[in-house]
């Protein structure tokens, strides 16, 4: 805004140099102009060279552009004497005007500079003045005026500026919330990843091996090897496309008694982004495995297709089938692995099963930025790209806004303190030029309104409607129609017309949200009702018509220059000051989540070093056997937190009693009898109370071959979890055979271990208001 701002200023003076300089020329006697112009085109070079500076600031430093801009209004000043007469005034002065005014754009981070140039333009101007008649003073309100118009220049400067900052401070609330909502959705997306990861390689490897007693154990070693490199990649960063026919070419068979045949018919090659090809192989991967455990088959076939942009993927069986609708949601293999995946690269899976007529499961991913949403029934969310898009544009419309109404309270501003200040005296000093003076009278009247009517909108934070802006827009027509016909022509412009200069201010408020052409268009119309007033006349002499072309330049011109500054302002500094906020954005945003999620991973790998990545490393380096019987227990008890792990996710009333029920179906699936009983009415647990509480029970049916009884109680401070179950501990696990307890102060959990003869009781406790004495009974 600031480098549009001095463009601006350096541009407009230029202009108005030029223009005005030239019909100043026109008016001058013919032997004064030579003398003329040897000041005034010094005076143009000097704001030739300021535009050259524009595009090589580096190259002047600012003292010499200072001089530059003092010699400017020092040389038109001077120019007032020699070509003498009243076009000289109106001249000098709409170019001193200008010049006071732009000084405070051009030098508005640097204000001391641009107020002693203003200064040195009205000293200027007096100079000129008494030069021009000698043994006379200088006139007073000129000097006053141009004082004040260098300082409503700086107030409408202060003012975008707030707005402006207002609108930064606005944007970046809205983009820290934004940035916390992509990231911690991108956390959510990871931790999903990592849970289906965790489900089709750790979990389901150590659920076998505590299962498995006399099995070829072959397969395992490397399996276990692709699981930790698995578990040690970090998700959610692949960029860049891949071709879906190489990688569905490598999905594994499997080995032994699991292997399955894969009969493929794939047209590639494929190219889609690599995060929807790793989640299709993902999840074909997975289905795989299915077909291996549950389809009493050892063939499928694997289909991929295009389509509308896209990819199709198809893999079948003719195994036994199953009704899906009938799986629990605690099963993460199809919910997880094979459809969670999908929707979070905005594509879709199905499956497609009955009893008895075998399996078919299809992957859908269409390019967003080409076709509709997907078919068969996908949750169409908008991806990455309509996300910016939409944030871009909601950041260029709160700019554009706060730009607006700054504006449009600058120039407001600007209408009252130049009626009430500047337009009041002529009024009241004119009266008897006026035909009719009530007529006039009328027209102040009706400005005064129109503005009281805008401001009332304006300063509630409200937009002028458009009913309101219709009448007032009228209004202010109407009375520049009334200051054109009911004064002189020959007094037209000159300081008896208040209206001429004033009413441009009055539309510019009420148009400022519109196209420059709405604006351009009233003031044409405004010079229109000026121009047949003078012309219904008689027609004009040169230095009458030089003199009103002044006037018309450095008021209507420089009103018109406002306006373009503001849609420039409203339609080319908004929306790149939204890009680059844009911009800014996604790079914090990328940057927050490439930190959180590196943090997050090294936090889930830190958790699992301590058990289940010793597990899976002495499994692949042979340096655990699956025929140990401890191992296999060991297994089981990982197997049993990790489908713990996956039911936190899960949407329930009872989020206890579901992670509970988790690690009860690890145990079933070992053959173990569990009894579950539950008394009193449940209540809040926090996660992490939850997790120590259920951890030793996921140890005891983790270590149970047999039969085990779990008991959740309830009371309205406490909460107990207990379970009865083998003791395969052999004093290897806890060092520990007589009753125990042990007690986190923080977290206010308690847990007391009794073992008796073969069997194990273990109670956790928590009270969420003050830590109760544990019965050892």
């Amino acid at each position: 805004m600031i480098l549009t701002l001095e463009r601006y200023g350096v541009w407009l003076r230029t202009t108005v140099l030029c223009l005005c300089g030239a019909l100043g020329i026109v008016a001058a006697d013919t032997a004064d102009i030579p003398l003329a112009l040897a000041l005034l085109v010094p005076a143009l070079l000097a704001c030739g060279v300021r535009l050259y500076a524009l595009r090589r600031p580096r190259l002047f430093p600012l003292a010499v552009l200072w001089t530059l801009d003092a010699g400017v209004v020092v040389l038109t000043g001077l120019s007032q004497p020699v070509i003498g007469g009243e076009a000289a005034d109106v001249m000098v002065e709409a170019i001193v005007s200008i010049s006071v005014i732009t000084f405070q754009h051009e030098w508005a981070t640097r204000p001391l500079p641009g107020a002693a140039l203003a200064v040195l333009g009205v000293v200027a101007y007096a100079l000129g003045d008494v030069l021009s008649s000698p043994g006379h003073g200088p006139e007073l309100i000129p000097l006053v005026r141009l004082l004040f118009l260098a300082g409503l220049s700086r107030a409408a400067f202060l003012i975008v500026r707030a707005r402006a900052g207002a609108a930064d401070r606005s944007a970046a609330v809205r983009a820290e919330s934004r940035r916390e909502a992509e990231v911690a959705a991108a956390r959510r997306a990871a931790e999903r990843e990592y849970l289906a990861t965790l489900h089709d390689t750790a979990s389901a490897t150590l659920l076998m091996v505590s299962q498995g007693d006399g099995r070829d154990w072959s397969w395992l070693p490397p399996r276990a090897r692709q699981d930790l490199e698995a578990l040690s990649a970090v998700p959610g960063f692949e960029t860049g496309s891949v071709d879906l026919a190489a990688l569905l070419g490598c999905v594994p068979e499997g080995a032994g008694r699991a292997r399955v045949r894969l009969t493929t018919h794939i047209d590639g090659p494929l190219a889609i982004p690599s995060g929807a090809g790793l989640a299709i192989f993902n999840g074909v991967r997975e289905a795989v495995t299915n077909v291996a455990r549950h389809a009493g088959v050892r063939e499928a076939e694997l289909r991929a297709w295009t389509e509308r942009g896209g990819a199709v993927v198809e893999l079948s069986d003719a195994g036994r089938g199953f009704d899906p609708t009938s799986v629990p949601a605690r099963r993460r293999g199809i919910e997880g692995s094979i459809v969670g995946r999908m929707h979070a690269v905005g594509g879709t899976a199905t499956v497609d099963s009955h009893p008895g007529t075998g399996t078919r499961v299809r992957w859908r991913w269409h390019d967003r930025a080409t076709t509709s949403p997907a078919a068969d029934g996908a949750q169409t969310t908008d991806g990455p790209g309509p996300r910016r898009t939409q944030a871009h544009a909601a950041v260029v419309r709160l700019i554009r806004r706060q730009l607006l109404y700054g504006a449009q309270l600058t120039v407001l501003l600007i209408s009252l303190l130049s009626q009430f200040t500047l337009s009041l005296h002529p009024l009241t000093g004119y009266q008897d030029v006026y035909r009719p003076a009530w007529a006039q009278t009328a027209a102040f009247v009706c400005l005064a309104v129109v503005a009281a009517v805008s401001a009332a909108h304006l300063l509630r934070g409200r937009q002028i409607p458009s009913q309101v802006r219709g009448w007032s827009l009228g209004a202010v027509l109407a009375v520049s129609a009334t200051g054109a016909f009911t004064l002189p022509p020959e007094l037209l412009t000159g300081a008896e017309d208040w209206v001429f200069g004033l009413v441009g201010w009055h539309a510019l408020f009420l148009l400022a949200d519109l196209r420059i052409r709405a604006y351009a268009a009233f003031l044409g119309a405004h010079l229109g009702f000026n121009s047949t007033a003078v012309l219904l006349s008689g027609a004009p002499t040169a230095v009458e018509s030089a003199t009103m072309g002044i006037s018309a330049v450095s008021i209507c011109g420089f009103q018109l220059s406002a306006g373009v500054l503001l849609t420039r302002l409203l339609h080319g500094t908004a929306p790149a000051a939204g890009t680059a906020a844009a911009r800014e954005e996604e790079l914090r945003t990328r940057e927050r989540i490439h930190e959180d999620m590196q943090r997050d991973h090294k936090d889930r790998y830190r958790a699992l070093t301590a058990t289940t990545v010793p597990l899976l490393a002495g499994l692949g380096h042979g340096a655990l056997s699956p025929d140990d019987e401890e191992v296999r227990l060991r297994c089981g008890v990982e197997a049993a937190r990790m489908r713990r792990l996956f039911a936190e996710s899960d949407a329930v009333s009872d989020p206890l009693l579901n992670e509970l029920r988790a690690c009860v179906e690890v145990a079933e699936h070992q053959g173990v009898t569990v009894g579950l009983a539950v008394r009193g009415q449940p209540g809040d647990v926090p996660l992490e109370i939850r997790r120590q509480l259920i951890d030793p029970v996921a140890v005891v049916l983790g270590r149970t071959r047999s039969s085990a009884r779990v008991t959740v109680v309830w009371t309205p401070r406490t909460v107990r979890v207990s379970v009865v179950g083998e003791d395969r501990a052999d004093g290897r696990e806890t060092g520990e055979t007589a009753p125990s307890q042990h007690r986190d102060a923080d977290a206010k959990v308690s847990v007391v271990r009794t073992a008796r003869g073969g069997s194990v009781w273990v109670e956790a406790s928590w009270s969420d208001s003050a830590v109760s004495e544990v019965d050892r009974a």
